[in-house]
């Protein structure tokens, strides 16, 4: 891997593992219905000159009806449900939940499209789980079971999201989709936070994280991932999955003083472990695309250059694949 590419990679996990602090954060002074529709307006602002240069929202035409379900599976339910949860959750148990993603993305996997999964992966997705379940047990902090349950139902829909671009939005470039997927998102939750003021003016803390989860966590997250795409290929951008959670514990400790537990630890070892094998495919590898971003075929340089040019999203991916680079 080229220095670029290392430098690409280090700096995407370092940014999808911040959103979980920026989300406790935030929900400390704001409603979590106001942190969705901030991060994701700001964020479709932002990428409207890069969908623009792309082929702007025509090129969606044809794909509405996708596009909704996709953007209500990847952003409308889970950004609301990561965020209610961490009202009582640290935002360390959070990112570690979420790496839980791949877990569900076999299972769908197995049910929905028949895969065949091979024993490693049985064995990876039970010690995967084995890590959960420690961090439901005493001494890991997840005190509260109906938070949890938010976290995991999230991770649902960031597993099932990935079945719908498969299927139905391959030929649309990623950043026009991400563009509409923010701004659907922000004009559902525009008439809640209406409807829920008048809404007290937040501290300089909570205005600095929502402004960055939107600007960095969200957007120029986004199309440094395409860089990142273009630059390291497609099989190993996925390693940015397995340093989200590490960063995200890493932060809940430094910023917030967040506990870091004996338990704590070994379920992180259990979750990514379990979860790199649970993900594991033999063959060709493709990538998965973080939040917001459909996924396309990638087979070699060729893929890359099209990207390069705007004339095609990055990495088609199959479920477990896509979640696997999941951030929140």
């Amino acid at each position: 891997m080229s220095r670029r590419g290392w430098i690409l990679l280090l700096s995407m996990g370092l940014i999808w593992g911040v959103p979980y602090l920026l989300i406790k954060v935030a929900v400390g002074e704001v409603t979590p219905a106001t942190v969705v529709f901030v991060r994701t307006g700001l964020g479709a602002l932002l990428l409207v000159p890069f969908a623009w240069r792309a082929g702007g929202l025509r090129v969606l035409r044809r794909h509405w009806p996708a596009v909704t379900a996709f953007a209500v599976l990847e952003l409308v339910g889970p950004w609301i449900l990561l965020s209610n949860a961490e009202r009582t959750l640290s935002s360390s148990l959070t990112g570690l939940l979420i790496a839980t993603v791949p877990i569900a993305a076999v299972v769908l996997g197995r049910i929905v499209d028949r895969e065949r999964v091979a024993l490693v992966r049985w064995v990876g997705l039970l010690v995967a789980l084995g890590g959960v379940a420690l961090l439901l047990g005493p001494g890991a902090g997840a005190d509260d079971p109906w938070a949890v349950a938010q976290v995991l139902l999230a991770a649902l829909g960031y597993a099932t999201a990935p079945m719908i671009a498969d299927r139905y939005l391959r030929d649309v470039p990623a950043i026009p989709l991400t563009t509409a997927c923010l701004g659907l998102t922000a004009l559902v939750y525009l008439p809640v936070v209406l409807l829920t003021g008048p809404h007290p003016w937040p501290t300089a803390d909570a205005v600095l994280s929502l402004a960055l989860l939107g600007a960095l966590c969200t957007a120029l997250a986004f199309v440094l991932f395409f860089q990142l795409i273009a630059e390291v290929g497609a099989a190993r951008s996925t390693l940015v999955a397995y340093l989200n959670p590490i960063v995200a514990v890493g932060l809940g400790a430094l910023v917030l003083d967040e506990r870091i537990t004996i338990t704590v630890v070994i379920a992180t070892a259990l979750i990514l472990v379990g979860s790199a094998a649970a993900s594991r495919r033999g063959g060709p590898r493709s990538v998965a695309a973080p939040a917001g971003e459909v996924t396309v075929a990638t087979s070699a340089d060729d893929e890359a250059e099209r990207v390069r040019d705007g004339l095609a999203a990055p990495g088609r991916t199959e479920v477990e694949d896509r979640a696997a680079s999941r951030p929140s």
